[in-house]
């Protein structure tokens, strides 16, 4: 690990057990196995008290979390959850640790996504399913038993890009918002020249060549580069957006492109709130229930969620 990374003895832990299931092939098979291997590790049991079923939903396959004191008869808020991996790897067990965690600790509804990967299927398609739950939960939250108007999205790093894409299409598209959006870690688009690029190019679990890797995979044709639903910085405005809880990682090459989108929404009058993530790195949501700071992040992060079911913009910080 460099040592221009400071980093807390639990942190460091953390990192130290992830690469131990790093390969050296680049073949996506393999890569998808390392980071299923890795993904387990980390895994707890479910919390009691939940029922889980796997199903489709506009022809994608989701995840749906039911705290077990949720009536049936009660329509519930909902989170739908779009998981990491740079397009490229993750599924629906690979952030079963914090779709689950989230549906006891919101007493709510939690979907998650398992929307298609690059390389197989390139841009738009991660994005077209994602856009399609959103569509599907809104025309079907009298049979999934969750409230339509209290509907939040959320996702982490390559999630946290189809998050924020989701709610611009919903936008242009003249459809309504979710009561908010949490980005955790995003990866958005920002210029190569902003300062995290640079400054924490080397940096553990995420450096600025992945970056570059990840994103060649997921938009092979240079042109959709320039389409603010694979890229959502490069939007022409920002105005008219769901309430946002962003949070980014210190010592993260893409912790630039989480300020840059807080700074734009708030330009555009969107109410926004920014966790610095100080003394974090890029994932650190898995280290949740390890690392005392991803705690505190967590804790926030449910803080916000809960906010905005209750209709409460978050403050700026």
């Amino acid at each position: 690990m460099p040592s221009s990374y400071p980093l807390s003895t639990e942190m460091a832990r953390f990192v130290a057990q992830t690469c131990s299931f790093a390969v050296e092939s680049p073949e996506t098979s393999a890569q998808r196995a390392a980071y299923s291997r890795m993904c387990q590790a980390f895994t707890p049991a479910r919390p009691t008290g939940l029922e889980v079923e796997d199903f489709t939903l506009s022809n994608v396959p989701v995840r749906l979390y039911r705290p077990n004191g949720l009536s049936s008869d009660y329509c519930a808020p909902c989170v739908i959850y779009l998981h990491g991996g740079g397009w490229v790897v993750g599924d629906l067990d690979s952030h079963d640790f914090l779709t689950a965690s989230l549906a006891v600790d919101l007493n709510a509804v939690v979907i998650a996504v398992d929307y298609r990967l690059a390389p197989e299927v390139a841009f738009p398609a991660a994005f077209d399913d994602c856009l399609a739950v959103w569509r599907g939960v809104q025309h079907q939250a009298r049979w999934l038993c969750v409230d339509s108007q209290r509907v939040v999205i959320a996702g982490d790093s390559a999630g946290g890009n189809l998050t924020a894409a989701v709610c611009l299409a919903l936008r242009d598209a003249g459809e309504g918002q979710p009561v908010g959006q949490a980005l955790i870690y995003p990866a958005l688009g920002g210029a190569d020249d902003l300062p995290s690029r640079s400054e924490c190019h080397d940096a553990p679990l995420l450096t600025r060549e992945d970056i570059h890797v990840y994103q060649r995979l997921y938009l092979p044709d240079p042109e959709d580069a320039v389409s603010p639903y694979a890229m959502p910085l490069t939007a022409r405005h920002f105005r008219g957006l769901a309430p946002a809880f962003i949070a980014v990682a210190q010592f993260d090459p893409l912790r630039d492109d989480g300020h840059e989108y807080e700074r734009v929404l708030s330009e555009a009058g969107v109410a926004t709130q920014l966790h610095l993530g100080h003394g974090l790195i890029h994932g650190y949501l898995r280290a949740k229930g390890r690392v005392p700071e991803v705690d505190c992040l967590y804790a926030r992060m449910v803080q916000a969620l809960l906010g905005f079911f209750a209709g409460k913009p978050p403050d700026a910080l």
